[in-house]
């Protein structure tokens, strides 16, 4: 949904399919980019994200990663520079594809309560409920502002500025 977010804003009306993802070339603070979202499994997305920074002659640092997170609070966001992957399989798989954990990232919290009684994917493959959609949109939005500032102004003023409670969080 932030990828969504920020291809909107760079008015990107269409992209492709390339190496399992959906792709869209883009500018962001006067960068050319390339907005990702991988169409593999969750747990299966750094063989795609790694085709591309290949094929791309990237480097890991160049990646920025978006996850939904369940150890976050609805409409909390978590900005790192670089670190484990918390038990999150999409960062995992990334971080075990490039070979390190030296790349950013942005964590969008989708915690509601306690661990959900169905299995945790069936949990964070639904649909967000009625009453959470106004806080997720407020979210998603924060978060396409945070990329924004860690393309245009790096990685510490954007964890210094965004890491901190949504104001739409419990």
């Amino acid at each position: 949904m932030t990828v969504d977010a920020i291809a909107a804003r760079a008015g990107v009306r269409l992209g492709r399919e390339e190496d399992e993802s959906w792709v869209a070339e883009a500018r962001m603070a006067d960068e050319p980019v390339l907005l990702v979202k991988p169409l593999t499994f969750m747990n299966r997305s750094g063989a795609a994200v790694g085709r591309l920074v290949e094929r791309h002659a990237a480097g890991a640092r160049d990646v920025v990663v978006i996850v939904d997170d369940w150890a976050l609070d609805l409409g909390r966001l978590r900005i790192r520079e670089r670190g484990s992957h918390g038990g999150h399989n999409g960062l995992r798989s990334v971080m075990e594809t490039l070979g390190t954990d030296e790349f950013p990232r942005v964590r969008c919290g989708i915690r509601t309560g306690q661990m959900p009684e169905e299995d945790l994917a069936d949990y964070v493959l639904a649909p967000f409920p009625p009453e959470d959609v106004l806080v997720v949109q407020e979210m998603v939005g924060t978060a396409a502002d945070a990329v924004e500032c860690l393309v245009r102004e790096g990685v510490t003023p954007a964890m210094n500025r965004f890491n901190a409670p949504s104001r739409g969080a419990s």
